[in-house]
């Protein structure tokens, strides 16, 4: 095997190393850099990334990707991990969203590298991490005030990814068309295929949502055959799939009382939420408009009118399975 090259550097086969590839200064001339995590396995095999934080305020991918780059599964690696804990740092030091610029970065792909800020690190990211790679999972988690349940969401008409995000197994997966500027429409349209996966809130870190993650990635790249997992390693539980998703809004400011979790299943017609003034003297019901399952929703009780409160996949009933929750003999 030879080595792997990345900007300036070389990583040897059967190494790992932590290379800083420059973006800018801060204003007082602090030095800001995208940390890349490269272990270079001494077996051939296809090139893969994995990376948290696009959007600043999404910590949780870190907390992933920790977790991936210590498992003692790639001591026997074969081909190469790309870990990019952190790849939006202004936002992260912040506890920002978006780029000091105001620009969200998930919207400035492939970028340049003579545009703003959020284009320079775009380019960046694309040139030295994506386009590098086969395969790759982008780790975000829902905006601020918001939660997600754990998912996978692919663009329709990909065969390839469907078995992966199959393989990763998370509670639901999403087919959702792409959006122009994302990263994964970008890696699509270089023929990099790349799983989305969304799972808990911003500023939060989330058990369940982490080690689904964990889980998800160590079986997508054992199925790849650059790593080996113990049998016990396979996931017990179904894995709905959906073709469509809506976002209940609310119907009046107030109050909203709602005890659904995501991953409840909702009846179209069902009650799941009500609006009211506080004395409670005045409300107004929330319904579901389909059946399905609660992927996303408000953690913020005070709403607005036409405020997203609930988001919704899409399923007949027909087709939707209880969700158990993860037991001790799914922890790889």
């Amino acid at each position: 095997m030879t080595a792997f090259q990345i900007g300036d550097f070389e990583v040897a086969a059967g190494t790992r190393k932590t290379v800083e590839l420059p973006i800018s200064v801060l204003a007082n001339h602090t030095p800001i850099s995208l940390p890349v995590h490269v272990i270079h396995g001494a077996k051939p095999g296809p090139a893969f990334f994995i990376s948290g934080v696009v959007h600043g305020d999404e910590i949780l991918g870190v907390e992933i990707v920790r977790r991936v780059v210590n498992h003692n599964a790639l001591k026997e690696l074969a081909g190469t991990l790309l870990a990019v804990p952190i790849v939006n740092t202004f936002g992260f030091l912040n506890h920002s969203r978006y780029m000091p610029d105001r620009r969200d970065l998930n919207r400035s792909f492939p970028g340049s590298d003579h545009g703003s800020l959020a284009s320079l690190l775009a380019d960046l990211f694309m040139k030295e991490v994506v386009l590098r790679s086969k395969y790759g999972i982008d780790l975000h988690t829902a905006a601020l005030h918001r939660t997600n349940l754990p998912q996978i969401r692919i663009a329709p008409d990909e065969p390839e990814l469907l078995k992966m995000a199959k393989l990763f197994a998370p509670p639901v997966i999403l087919i959702s068309k792409l959006r122009d500027g994302t990263l994964r429409q970008c890696a699509r349209d270089q023929g990099v295929k790349v799983l989305l996966y969304e799972a808990g809130e911003a500023l939060r870190f989330d058990e369940i949502a982490i080690d689904t993650g964990v889980h998800g990635i160590l079986r997508v790249m054992a199925s790849l055959k650059m790593i080996a997992l113990p049998p016990h390693s396979e996931t017990k539980h179904q894995t709905a799939i959906s073709l469509s998703s809506t976002w209940l809004r609310a119907p009046e400011g107030g109050v909203l009382r709602s005890s659904l979790p995501t991953g409840a299943h909702v009846s179209r017609g069902e009650k799941i939420g009500e609006i009211s003034n506080p004395l409670g003297d005045l409300s107004v019901q929330v319904i579901a408009e389909d059946d399905g399952i609660i992927i996303g929703r408000t953690n913020l009780p005070i709403v607005n009118r036409g405020d997203a409160l609930f988001h919704v996949a899409r399923m007949k009933k027909s087709d939707l399975v209880q969700q158990p929750l993860f037991d001790e003999d799914e922890i790889i």
